[in-house]
């Protein structure tokens, strides 16, 4: 008997009951606990996702990683953001090493990435990568990629950033157009959204093509069970009655039953609320990347800053070195730098949460959001490993419940 999980570029293999849960268990473990500092490549013998390896604070020199790093010659990096291009032109300035960054969807740079590893010819040295759980539950435990965390900079970065290495939280924001709404966000509570007054008004990605959309939902189902009964009781004064397994399954599941306009890109979801010759009324689910377009593109656009109880959620941006890669030092000098401020302020141009505590919050700030800690609902590590068994799970019943 066997059930199904997600393999490369989201495909499916099968893979046994009980080899899955084992997964689980370990990977669990090794979210939970906080790495020690070490030599080598941080995998221990056995385990199934390698820890985040710390060189020796004592024999750690920054000069001679430089130097062995420009011996090397050049260095290509993958994001799904474009600002990564912006990251790698400081980088070359900086040390005089070329890097190239390249935009690149995560489950494309999954796929290359794991194709690469296979046949012993990488071109992607390093990713900043935004899907948490396959990089537990793939790019990790199949030792395709390794983190590595610089000695000189590891006390700003906590323990629960380490493992994967979180280097930047951004934010994905419910949104309206206070031209049409003056007097705030027309709704206060998630659950508004998915009642028959929302029906057909709402916007976001497909779920199916943005992988963090789907470990939102799972990280709701496994760590905010509570909230969201709260905040059902609270919109509606009555307890929650459903029988799926968590209140944020039931609340995915109304959503997908409630005709929301999916598109491919945030571009679309920002038009659709804010774009000067909108007269309808929408709430969308956007990036904070997206509000650039209120000065650009002239919209009109503010997060709901009432709705309860989140305004959007934060999602990790990891980075990971590939482990077969030509230009190891290139790739640790880069991890380096994206741990500075000089490095990921490129990245927070729109707003952002540094992994390293040594490094401020980005200034900017959508409109209407007030405090990014606050008001938005945080992944939580420890959940990694399950919401990527969960994956697949979820793709279905919002697949199930929108078809």
């Amino acid at each position: 008997m066997s059930s199904s999980t997600r393999g490369i570029g989201g495909t499916q293999r099968p893979v046994p009951r009980i080899a899955l849960a084992a997964l689980v268990a370990v990977l669990a473990g090794a979210a939970a606990c906080a790495p020690s500092s070490q030599q080598g490549d941080g995998a221990s013998p056995g385990s199934a996702t390698p820890s985040a390896a710390i060189d020796d604070a004592a024999a750690f020199d920054l000069d001679a990683l430089v130097a062995a790093a420009k011996k090397e010659g050049s260095i290509t990096v993958y994001d799904s953001s474009g600002d990564i291009t912006k990251v790698a032109e400081a980088f070359t300035a900086k040390y005089g090493i070329k890097a190239t960054g390249v935009k690149n969807k995560v489950g494309d740079t999954l796929e290359k990435m794991t194709r690469e590893n296979q046949a012993d010819n990488v071109t992607i040295d390093m990713t900043l990568y935004e899907d948490g759980p396959s990089l537990v539950g793939e790019l990790l435990p199949q030792k395709i990629v390794h983190t590595w965390i610089p000695a000189d900079l590891a006390d700003g970065v906590p323990a629960a950033n380490r493992s994967p290495l979180l280097v930047l939280q951004k934010a994905n924001v419910w949104v309206y157009n206070p031209k049409l709404f003056p007097k705030g966000c027309p709704v206060d509570n998630v659950w508004d959204l998915v009642g028959p007054e929302w029906k057909g008004k709402v916007s976001l990605q497909d779920p199916l093509g943005k992988p963090n959309i789907i470990e939102w939902f799972n990280q709701m189902s496994n760590g905010a069970d509570q909230a969201l009964r709260d905040a059902h009781k609270a919109a509606t004064g009555e307890e929650l009655k459903s029988s799926q397994k968590s209140a944020a399954q039931e609340w995915v599941t109304r959503l997908a039953k409630n005709s929301p306009v999916l598109t491919s890109a945030d571009d679309d979801v920002a038009a659709a609320v804010a774009s000067p010759k909108q007269t309808q009324p929408r709430i969308g689910l956007v990036s904070n990347a997206k509000f650039r377009d209120v000065e650009e593109k002239n919209y009109s656009m503010r997060v709901c800053d009432t709705l309860k109880p989140w305004s959007g959620y934060l999602y990790p941006k990891y980075s990971a070195i590939a482990t077969k890669t030509k230009h190891p030092n290139a790739a640790k000098l880069f991890t380096h730098f994206i741990l500075t401020e000089e490095g990921i302020t490129h990245e927070m141009g729109a707003g952002g949460i540094p992994g390293s505590t040594a490094v401020k919050q980005g200034s900017f700030t959508p409109d209407g959001l007030k405090d990014w800690n606050k008001e938005l609902f945080a992944f939580d590590p420890k959940y990694l490993a399950k919401d990527f068994a969960d994956t697949e799970a979820m793709q279905d019943l919002w697949r199930i419940s929108h078809g």
